[in-house]
């Protein structure tokens, strides 16, 4: 697959609004334009044989993880249901055995 193909895939998943919406819709877009980001990124990183590029592609995968996490932390400020089922989804991975920080 050419990257031109990738990029074009990602990008028809962003959900299109031809007008503004409420602010968690637009923090839910932009997770989910970020962490496409991070999906191209790091696709683009296994494909080169250039270490410098990969080291450049990880590095920029990386921020946009933080972008992902800044997102949230908004969205966790506007959407008390959002919280709750974070800590709700904590919890039963807890019960599963599974360690949350």
């Amino acid at each position: 697959m050419k990257l031109k193909d990738i990029l074009n895939e990602t990008f028809k998943k962003i959900p299109q609004h031809t007008e503004p919406t409420t602010d968690t819709e637009l923090l839910r877009s932009a997770i989910i334009a970020e962490m496409d980001a991070i999906s191209l990124y790091e696709y683009m990183a296994r494909k080169t044989k250039n270490r410098n590029v990969k080291k450049v592609l990880l590095d920029i995968a990386k921020e946009e993880k933080t972008h992902v996490h800044e997102f949230e932390e908004l969205l966790e400020m506007l959407d008390r249901e959002y919280k709750k089922e974070e800590e709700k989804a904590d919890q039963e991975l807890e019960d599963m055995g599974i360690e949350t920080d």
